[in-house]
Protein backbone atom coordinates (compact mmCIF):
# COMPACT_ATOMS: atom_id res chain seq x y z
CA UNK A 1 0.00 0.00 0.00
CA UNK A 2 1.59 3.71 -0.78
CA UNK A 3 0.47 6.75 0.21
CA UNK A 4 3.13 8.64 -1.22
CA UNK A 5 5.52 7.26 0.49
CA UNK A 6 7.00 3.63 0.75
CA UNK A 7 6.28 1.18 3.04
CA UNK A 8 8.99 -1.16 4.10
CA UNK A 9 8.05 -4.78 4.31
CA UNK A 10 8.11 -6.93 7.17
CA UNK A 11 11.42 -8.30 7.77
CA UNK A 12 12.14 -11.46 9.63
CA UNK A 13 15.51 -13.72 10.50
CA UNK A 14 14.35 -15.87 8.29
CA UNK A 15 13.68 -13.19 5.68
CA UNK A 16 17.22 -11.93 6.42
CA UNK A 17 19.02 -15.51 6.25
CA UNK A 18 17.08 -16.03 2.63
CA UNK A 19 18.86 -13.01 1.45
CA UNK A 20 22.55 -14.13 3.33
CA UNK A 21 22.12 -17.22 1.62
CA UNK A 22 22.35 -16.34 -2.08
CA UNK A 23 25.87 -15.13 -1.66
CA UNK A 24 27.07 -18.67 -0.49
CA UNK A 25 24.39 -20.18 -3.02
CA UNK A 26 26.14 -18.16 -5.84
CA UNK A 27 29.83 -18.33 -4.80
CA UNK A 28 30.37 -21.48 -6.27
CA UNK A 29 30.89 -19.92 -9.86
CA UNK A 30 33.50 -17.72 -8.51
CA UNK A 31 35.57 -20.67 -6.87
CA UNK A 32 35.27 -23.56 -9.05
CA UNK A 33 34.79 -21.99 -12.71
CA UNK A 34 36.21 -19.08 -12.75
CA UNK A 35 39.18 -19.62 -10.47
CA UNK A 36 40.27 -23.04 -9.07
CA UNK A 37 38.79 -25.77 -11.21
CA UNK A 38 37.49 -25.40 -14.50
CA UNK A 39 39.19 -21.97 -15.33
CA UNK A 40 42.84 -23.54 -15.27
CA UNK A 41 41.51 -27.06 -16.57
CA UNK A 42 40.18 -25.07 -19.38
CA UNK A 43 43.99 -23.43 -20.19
CA UNK A 44 45.64 -26.47 -20.11
CA UNK A 45 43.51 -29.20 -21.04
CA UNK A 46 41.16 -27.38 -23.76
CA UNK A 47 43.13 -24.90 -25.29
CA UNK A 48 46.15 -25.71 -27.20
CA UNK A 49 48.28 -24.23 -24.80
CA UNK A 50 48.10 -22.49 -21.37
CA UNK A 51 49.20 -18.62 -23.11
CA UNK A 52 46.60 -19.50 -25.73
CA UNK A 53 44.34 -20.82 -23.33
CA UNK A 54 44.60 -17.62 -20.67
CA UNK A 55 43.72 -15.15 -23.80
CA UNK A 56 41.04 -17.29 -25.15
CA UNK A 57 39.51 -17.25 -21.02
CA UNK A 58 40.23 -13.52 -21.02
CA UNK A 59 37.70 -12.85 -24.79
CA UNK A 60 35.12 -14.97 -23.20
CA UNK A 61 34.87 -12.72 -19.73
CA UNK A 62 35.26 -10.02 -21.69
CA UNK A 63 32.66 -10.94 -24.16
CA UNK A 64 30.25 -11.52 -21.12
CA UNK A 65 31.55 -8.28 -19.25
CA UNK A 66 30.34 -6.40 -22.66
CA UNK A 67 26.97 -7.63 -22.61
CA UNK A 68 26.44 -6.86 -18.51
CA UNK A 69 27.42 -3.45 -19.40
CA UNK A 70 25.07 -2.86 -21.64
CA UNK A 71 22.10 -4.49 -20.19
CA UNK A 72 22.29 -4.21 -16.33
CA UNK A 73 21.30 -0.34 -15.82
CA UNK A 74 18.53 -0.78 -18.41
CA UNK A 75 17.43 -3.95 -16.50
CA UNK A 76 17.72 -2.09 -12.39
CA UNK A 77 15.85 0.87 -13.79
CA UNK A 78 13.17 -1.22 -15.21
CA UNK A 79 12.66 -3.47 -11.87
CA UNK A 80 12.69 -0.13 -9.74
CA UNK A 81 9.09 0.83 -11.87
CA UNK A 82 7.91 -2.64 -11.65
CA UNK A 83 8.64 -2.77 -7.87
CA UNK A 84 9.31 -6.72 -7.14
CA UNK A 85 12.93 -8.12 -8.23
CA UNK A 86 12.29 -11.82 -7.42
CA UNK A 87 10.86 -12.57 -11.02
CA UNK A 88 14.35 -10.80 -12.55
CA UNK A 89 16.33 -13.25 -10.05
CA UNK A 90 14.43 -16.23 -10.82
CA UNK A 91 14.82 -15.27 -14.72
CA UNK A 92 18.41 -14.68 -14.84
CA UNK A 93 19.34 -17.74 -12.51
CA UNK A 94 17.71 -20.02 -15.40
CA UNK A 95 21.04 -18.47 -16.99
CA UNK A 96 23.31 -19.58 -14.44
CA UNK A 97 21.83 -23.01 -14.68
CA UNK A 98 21.72 -23.74 -17.39
CA UNK A 99 25.68 -22.19 -18.50
CA UNK A 100 27.29 -23.88 -15.66
CA UNK A 101 25.76 -26.94 -16.93
CA UNK A 102 26.86 -27.33 -20.42
CA UNK A 103 30.45 -27.15 -18.78
CA UNK A 104 29.93 -30.72 -18.10
CA UNK A 105 30.56 -32.03 -22.06
CA UNK A 106 33.94 -29.73 -22.75
CA UNK A 107 35.55 -33.02 -23.32
CA UNK A 108 39.19 -32.58 -24.10
CA UNK A 109 39.95 -33.46 -27.40
CA UNK A 110 36.22 -33.41 -28.49
CA UNK A 111 33.99 -32.09 -31.34
CA UNK A 112 32.84 -28.57 -29.88
CA UNK A 113 34.62 -28.78 -26.44
CA UNK A 114 35.57 -25.30 -26.86
CA UNK A 115 32.27 -23.94 -27.83
CA UNK A 116 30.85 -26.10 -24.53
CA UNK A 117 32.94 -23.90 -22.37
CA UNK A 118 33.06 -20.78 -23.31
CA UNK A 119 29.34 -20.47 -24.25
CA UNK A 120 28.59 -22.14 -20.95
CA UNK A 121 30.90 -19.91 -19.24
CA UNK A 122 29.19 -16.67 -20.74
CA UNK A 123 25.83 -17.30 -20.09
CA UNK A 124 26.45 -18.65 -16.61
CA UNK A 125 28.53 -15.13 -16.17
CA UNK A 126 25.38 -12.85 -17.66
CA UNK A 127 23.14 -14.95 -15.26
CA UNK A 128 24.97 -14.89 -11.94
CA UNK A 129 26.02 -11.23 -12.39
CA UNK A 130 22.34 -9.93 -13.28
CA UNK A 131 20.77 -12.45 -10.42
CA UNK A 132 23.08 -10.02 -8.03
CA UNK A 133 22.13 -6.74 -9.03
CA UNK A 134 18.62 -7.51 -8.00
CA UNK A 135 19.69 -9.27 -5.08
CA UNK A 136 21.67 -6.77 -4.27
CA UNK A 137 19.18 -4.30 -4.55
CA UNK A 138 17.19 -5.53 -1.38
CA UNK A 139 19.59 -4.75 1.20
CA UNK A 140 18.31 -1.55 2.06
CA UNK A 141 15.28 -2.90 3.16
CA UNK A 142 16.40 -5.43 5.33
CA UNK A 143 17.96 -3.40 8.02
CA UNK A 144 18.87 -0.26 9.39
CA UNK A 145 21.75 1.72 7.35
CA UNK A 146 23.93 2.00 10.28
CA UNK A 147 24.09 -2.16 10.53
CA UNK A 148 24.84 -2.62 6.53
CA UNK A 149 28.40 -3.43 6.46
CA UNK A 150 27.60 -5.69 9.33
CA UNK A 151 25.03 -7.46 6.89
CA UNK A 152 27.20 -7.41 4.31
CA UNK A 153 30.17 -8.72 5.58
CA UNK A 154 28.90 -11.35 7.19
CA UNK A 155 26.89 -12.37 3.74
CA UNK A 156 30.40 -11.98 2.05
CA UNK A 157 32.15 -14.30 4.87
CA UNK A 158 28.83 -16.92 4.16
CA UNK A 159 29.91 -16.46 0.18
CA UNK A 160 33.11 -17.82 1.05
CA UNK A 161 32.59 -20.20 3.34
CA UNK A 162 30.15 -21.90 0.65
CA UNK A 163 32.57 -21.40 -1.76
CA UNK A 164 35.16 -23.43 0.54
CA UNK A 165 32.79 -26.14 0.95
CA UNK A 166 31.96 -26.67 -2.45
CA UNK A 167 35.46 -26.93 -3.25
CA UNK A 168 36.38 -29.63 -0.63
CA UNK A 169 33.85 -31.43 -1.97
CA UNK A 170 34.75 -31.46 -5.87
CA UNK A 171 38.63 -31.98 -4.25
CA UNK A 172 37.94 -34.55 -2.14
CA UNK A 173 35.02 -36.43 -3.57
CA UNK A 174 34.94 -35.34 -7.60
CA UNK A 175 38.02 -34.61 -9.12
CA UNK A 176 41.25 -36.90 -9.14
CA UNK A 177 44.25 -36.65 -10.36
CA UNK A 178 45.09 -38.12 -13.78
CA UNK A 179 48.39 -39.45 -12.59
CA UNK A 180 47.06 -41.27 -9.86
CA UNK A 181 43.32 -41.66 -10.12
CA UNK A 182 42.60 -40.47 -6.45
CA UNK A 183 40.87 -37.40 -5.52
CA UNK A 184 42.78 -34.94 -2.61
CA UNK A 185 40.65 -37.67 0.04
CA UNK A 186 42.43 -40.42 -1.47
CA UNK A 187 39.87 -42.26 -2.72
CA UNK A 188 38.44 -42.78 -6.34
CA UNK A 189 35.95 -40.22 -7.70
CA UNK A 190 32.09 -40.76 -6.59
CA UNK A 191 30.12 -41.77 -9.49
CA UNK A 192 32.58 -43.67 -11.80
CA UNK A 193 34.55 -40.21 -13.04
CA UNK A 194 36.91 -40.68 -15.21
CA UNK A 195 40.52 -38.68 -14.37
CA UNK A 196 41.62 -39.58 -18.34
CA UNK A 197 38.57 -37.33 -19.36
CA UNK A 198 39.23 -34.92 -16.46
CA UNK A 199 35.22 -35.67 -15.40
CA UNK A 200 35.97 -34.24 -12.21
CA UNK A 201 37.19 -30.64 -13.42
CA UNK A 202 34.55 -30.80 -15.79
CA UNK A 203 31.50 -31.72 -12.95
CA UNK A 204 32.29 -28.30 -11.37
CA UNK A 205 29.76 -27.23 -14.04
CA UNK A 206 26.71 -28.57 -13.18
CA UNK A 207 27.64 -29.18 -9.63
CA UNK A 208 27.44 -25.29 -9.36
CA UNK A 209 24.36 -25.29 -10.94
CA UNK A 210 22.92 -27.81 -8.78
CA UNK A 211 24.25 -26.35 -5.10
CA UNK A 212 22.94 -22.93 -6.56
CA UNK A 213 19.23 -24.16 -6.78
CA UNK A 214 19.64 -26.32 -3.58
CA UNK A 215 20.60 -22.82 -1.45
CA UNK A 216 18.64 -20.10 -3.28
CA UNK A 217 14.87 -20.96 -2.65
CA UNK A 218 15.23 -19.50 0.69
CA UNK A 219 15.77 -16.02 -0.82
CA UNK A 220 12.35 -16.47 -1.89
CA UNK A 221 10.62 -17.90 0.27
CA UNK A 222 11.09 -15.81 3.40
CA UNK A 223 12.77 -12.65 2.02
CA UNK A 224 10.21 -10.01 1.60
CA UNK A 225 9.96 -8.10 -1.90
CA UNK A 226 8.54 -4.94 -2.77
CA UNK A 227 5.35 -5.08 -3.81
CA UNK A 228 4.27 -5.21 -7.53
CA UNK A 229 3.93 -1.24 -9.11
CA UNK A 230 3.52 -1.78 -12.82
CA UNK A 231 2.74 -4.32 -15.51
CA UNK A 232 5.98 -5.03 -17.16
CA UNK A 233 5.31 -2.89 -20.95
CA UNK A 234 4.75 0.11 -18.53
CA UNK A 235 7.26 -0.72 -16.36
CA UNK A 236 10.11 -1.11 -19.58
CA UNK A 237 8.54 2.71 -20.30
CA UNK A 238 8.97 3.66 -17.37
CA UNK A 239 12.41 2.56 -16.43
CA UNK A 240 13.95 3.32 -19.57
CA UNK A 241 12.95 6.89 -19.15
CA UNK A 242 13.88 7.71 -15.95
CA UNK A 243 17.10 5.99 -16.85
CA UNK A 244 17.42 8.57 -19.87
CA UNK A 245 17.28 10.98 -17.03
CA UNK A 246 19.55 9.64 -14.78
CA UNK A 247 21.84 9.54 -17.32
CA UNK A 248 21.39 13.16 -18.55
CA UNK A 249 21.52 14.19 -15.10
CA UNK A 250 24.50 12.14 -13.86
CA UNK A 251 27.27 15.16 -13.90
CA UNK A 252 25.00 17.18 -11.17
CA UNK A 253 25.70 13.74 -9.21
CA UNK A 254 29.69 14.12 -8.87
CA UNK A 255 30.09 12.29 -6.00
CA UNK A 256 27.82 9.27 -7.04
CA UNK A 257 29.91 9.17 -10.22
CA UNK A 258 33.22 8.99 -8.99
CA UNK A 259 32.85 6.62 -6.95
CA UNK A 260 31.14 4.78 -9.72
CA UNK A 261 34.54 5.36 -11.98
CA UNK A 262 36.11 4.54 -8.67
CA UNK A 263 34.32 1.03 -8.87
CA UNK A 264 34.69 0.92 -12.59
CA UNK A 265 38.43 0.33 -12.34
CA UNK A 266 39.11 -1.21 -9.14
CA UNK A 267 36.62 -3.99 -9.72
CA UNK A 268 38.06 -4.76 -13.05
CA UNK A 269 41.10 -5.27 -11.71
CA UNK A 270 39.75 -7.52 -9.15
CA UNK A 271 37.64 -9.91 -11.53
CA UNK A 272 40.93 -10.31 -13.82
CA UNK A 273 42.76 -10.92 -10.72
CA UNK A 274 40.75 -14.11 -9.40
CA UNK A 275 39.84 -15.02 -13.10
CA UNK A 276 43.95 -15.60 -13.82
CA UNK A 277 45.29 -16.00 -10.93
CA UNK A 278 45.13 -20.14 -10.79
CA UNK A 279 46.22 -20.00 -14.55
CA UNK A 280 49.01 -17.96 -13.33
CA UNK A 281 49.82 -20.56 -10.54
CA UNK A 282 49.40 -23.23 -12.52
CA UNK A 283 51.74 -22.51 -15.65
CA UNK A 284 54.34 -21.34 -12.88
CA UNK A 285 54.31 -23.96 -10.74
CA UNK A 286 52.67 -26.42 -12.51
CA UNK A 287 50.32 -26.94 -10.19
CA UNK A 288 47.25 -29.43 -10.86
CA UNK A 289 43.86 -29.43 -9.78
CA UNK A 290 44.56 -30.56 -6.20
CA UNK A 291 47.60 -27.86 -5.47
CA UNK A 292 45.03 -25.07 -7.07
CA UNK A 293 42.23 -26.32 -4.96
CA UNK A 294 44.48 -26.11 -1.86
CA UNK A 295 45.17 -22.82 -3.04
CA UNK A 296 41.22 -22.17 -3.12
CA UNK A 297 40.26 -22.91 0.16
CA UNK A 298 43.24 -20.79 1.53
CA UNK A 299 41.54 -17.80 -0.09
CA UNK A 300 38.16 -18.88 0.80
CA UNK A 301 39.29 -19.21 4.60
CA UNK A 302 40.83 -15.64 4.95
CA UNK A 303 38.21 -14.58 2.56
CA UNK A 304 35.42 -15.20 5.29
CA UNK A 305 37.80 -14.08 7.61
CA UNK A 306 38.40 -10.65 6.22
CA UNK A 307 34.59 -10.68 5.38
CA UNK A 308 34.02 -10.75 8.93
CA UNK A 309 36.60 -8.23 10.18
CA UNK A 310 35.69 -6.04 7.34
CA UNK A 311 32.05 -6.04 7.90
CA UNK A 312 32.67 -5.04 11.79
CA UNK A 313 35.41 -2.16 10.62
CA UNK A 314 32.53 -0.75 8.03
CA UNK A 315 30.10 -0.08 10.58
CA UNK A 316 32.97 1.67 12.78
CA UNK A 317 34.60 3.62 10.61
CA UNK A 318 33.16 3.74 6.85
CA UNK A 319 33.09 2.09 3.98
CA UNK A 320 35.53 4.13 2.19
CA UNK A 321 38.03 3.50 4.51
CA UNK A 322 37.44 -0.39 4.15
CA UNK A 323 38.10 -0.11 0.62
CA UNK A 324 41.31 2.19 0.59
CA UNK A 325 43.08 -0.22 2.98
CA UNK A 326 41.85 -3.46 0.83
CA UNK A 327 43.47 -1.82 -2.07
CA UNK A 328 46.74 -0.79 -0.99
CA UNK A 329 47.11 -4.62 0.65
CA UNK A 330 45.91 -6.07 -2.92
CA UNK A 331 48.66 -3.92 -5.03
CA UNK A 332 51.22 -4.79 -2.57
CA UNK A 333 50.45 -8.69 -2.33
CA UNK A 334 50.01 -8.98 -5.98
CA UNK A 335 53.47 -6.85 -6.95
CA UNK A 336 54.94 -9.51 -4.47
CA UNK A 337 53.30 -12.03 -6.05
CA UNK A 338 54.86 -11.03 -9.60
CA UNK A 339 57.92 -11.23 -8.38
CA UNK A 340 58.07 -15.21 -8.15
CA UNK A 341 58.68 -17.65 -10.28
CA UNK A 342 59.65 -21.66 -10.12
CA UNK A 343 63.61 -21.03 -8.63
CA UNK A 344 63.44 -16.72 -8.07
CA UNK A 345 61.59 -14.62 -5.46
CA UNK A 346 61.27 -11.26 -5.18
CA UNK A 347 62.63 -11.05 -8.47
CA UNK A 348 66.77 -11.59 -7.35
CA UNK A 349 66.60 -13.92 -5.02
CA UNK A 350 67.15 -17.41 -5.68
CA UNK A 351 65.40 -20.59 -4.56
CA UNK A 352 65.00 -24.02 -4.99
CA UNK A 353 62.44 -25.16 -7.11
CA UNK A 354 60.50 -28.41 -6.04
CA UNK A 355 61.32 -31.64 -7.95
CA UNK A 356 59.34 -35.18 -8.22
CA UNK A 357 58.87 -36.53 -4.94
CA UNK A 358 59.04 -33.23 -2.68
CA UNK A 359 55.47 -33.22 -1.72
CA UNK A 360 53.29 -30.38 -2.32
CA UNK A 361 54.25 -26.88 -1.86
CA UNK A 362 57.55 -27.90 -1.40
CA UNK A 363 59.55 -24.55 -2.64
CA UNK A 364 59.69 -21.31 -0.88
CA UNK A 365 58.84 -19.82 -3.98
CA UNK A 366 55.25 -21.79 -3.61
CA UNK A 367 54.65 -21.38 0.50
CA UNK A 368 55.83 -17.10 -0.42
CA UNK A 369 53.10 -17.96 -3.07
CA UNK A 370 50.52 -18.76 -0.56
CA UNK A 371 51.36 -16.29 1.98
CA UNK A 372 50.57 -13.87 -0.07
CA UNK A 373 47.91 -15.22 -1.61
CA UNK A 374 46.38 -15.12 1.84
CA UNK A 375 46.70 -11.38 1.72
CA UNK A 376 44.48 -11.46 -1.26
CA UNK A 377 42.22 -13.31 0.64
CA UNK A 378 41.71 -11.30 3.92
CA UNK A 379 41.59 -7.84 1.26
CA UNK A 380 39.20 -9.07 -1.59
CA UNK A 381 36.37 -10.01 0.64
CA UNK A 382 36.18 -6.57 2.52
CA UNK A 383 36.54 -4.94 -0.50
CA UNK A 384 33.66 -6.37 -2.11
CA UNK A 385 31.27 -6.29 0.50
CA UNK A 386 32.23 -2.55 1.73
CA UNK A 387 32.02 -1.60 -2.19
CA UNK A 388 27.93 -2.75 -2.00
CA UNK A 389 27.67 -0.61 1.24
CA UNK A 390 28.74 2.65 -0.52
CA UNK A 391 26.39 2.93 -3.03
CA UNK A 392 24.06 2.27 -1.12
CA UNK A 393 24.89 5.78 0.94
CA UNK A 394 25.60 7.78 -2.48
CA UNK A 395 22.57 6.59 -4.50
CA UNK A 396 18.59 7.61 -4.23
CA UNK A 397 16.67 5.19 -2.88
CA UNK A 398 14.00 5.45 -4.35
CA UNK A 399 16.15 4.38 -7.25
CA UNK A 400 18.13 1.94 -5.87
CA UNK A 401 18.12 -0.95 -8.18
CA UNK A 402 18.49 1.25 -10.81
CA UNK A 403 22.02 2.86 -8.75
CA UNK A 404 22.75 -0.95 -8.53
CA UNK A 405 22.41 -1.19 -12.32
CA UNK A 406 24.84 0.83 -12.67
CA UNK A 407 27.10 -0.49 -9.86
CA UNK A 408 27.12 -3.33 -12.07
CA UNK A 409 27.94 -1.08 -14.94
CA UNK A 410 30.85 0.11 -13.37
CA UNK A 411 32.03 -3.38 -12.37
CA UNK A 412 31.70 -4.33 -15.63
CA UNK A 413 31.94 -1.56 -17.96
CA UNK A 414 36.24 -1.96 -18.35
CA UNK A 415 35.97 -5.41 -16.68
CA UNK A 416 36.28 -6.67 -20.61
CA UNK A 417 38.99 -4.33 -20.97
CA UNK A 418 41.24 -6.13 -17.73
CA UNK A 419 40.74 -9.63 -19.17
CA UNK A 420 41.26 -8.57 -22.89
CA UNK A 421 44.27 -6.52 -21.73
CA UNK A 422 45.51 -9.52 -20.09
CA UNK A 423 44.98 -11.49 -23.17
CA UNK A 424 46.33 -9.40 -25.23
CA UNK A 425 49.49 -8.31 -23.60
CA UNK A 426 50.15 -11.83 -22.88
CA UNK A 427 49.85 -12.57 -26.26
CA UNK A 428 52.06 -9.59 -27.58
CA UNK A 429 54.64 -10.52 -25.06
CA UNK A 430 54.68 -14.27 -24.71
CA UNK A 431 54.65 -13.65 -20.72
CA UNK A 432 51.81 -14.09 -18.91
CA UNK A 433 53.90 -12.75 -16.02
CA UNK A 434 53.65 -9.14 -17.94
CA UNK A 435 50.31 -9.92 -19.26
CA UNK A 436 48.76 -9.98 -15.37
CA UNK A 437 50.85 -7.24 -14.44
CA UNK A 438 48.24 -4.86 -16.18
CA UNK A 439 46.01 -5.64 -13.06
CA UNK A 440 48.14 -3.32 -10.81
CA UNK A 441 47.17 -0.80 -12.83
CA UNK A 442 43.66 -0.93 -12.11
CA UNK A 443 44.01 -0.90 -8.54
CA UNK A 444 46.39 2.34 -8.36
CA UNK A 445 43.98 4.12 -10.65
CA UNK A 446 41.21 3.11 -8.57
CA UNK A 447 42.53 4.30 -5.87
CA UNK A 448 43.15 7.43 -6.84
CA UNK A 449 39.12 7.97 -7.83
CA UNK A 450 38.17 6.94 -4.38
CA UNK A 451 39.97 9.45 -2.96
CA UNK A 452 38.10 11.87 -3.58
CA UNK A 453 34.67 10.31 -3.06
CA UNK A 454 32.14 11.75 -0.07
CA UNK A 455 30.62 8.64 2.08
CA UNK A 456 28.25 9.44 4.25
CA UNK A 457 25.98 7.32 5.87
CA UNK A 458 23.64 10.02 7.34
CA UNK A 459 22.52 11.22 4.14
CA UNK A 460 19.41 11.95 3.47
CA UNK A 461 17.64 10.64 0.21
Amino acid sequence: MRDGSETKPVVTKAGIVGWMLFDPAAQPYYTLITTFVFAPFFANRIAANPVAGQAAWGYAAGTAGIVIALLAPAMGAIADASGGRKNWIAFFSAFLVVGAAMLWFAVPGAAGAMFFALAGFILASVGVEFATVFTNAMMPDLVDRRRLGRLSGIAWAAGYVGGLLSLIVVLGLLAADPATGRTLLGIAPLFGLDPATHAGDRASGPFTALWYLALVWPLFLFTPDRPRAKPLGQAVRTGLSALAGTVRGIRAHRNTLRFLVAHMVYADGLVALFAFSGIYAASVFGWTTIELGLLGILLTITGAIGGVIGGLLDDRFGSKAVVGTALILLIVSSCAILSIDRSTVFFVFDVAPSVPGDGIFASGGERLFLALAALIGIAAGPLQASSRVIIVHVAPRERITEYFGLFALSGKLTSFMGPLAVGLVTTLFASQRIGIAVILVFFAIGGLFLAGVRVDRKLPH
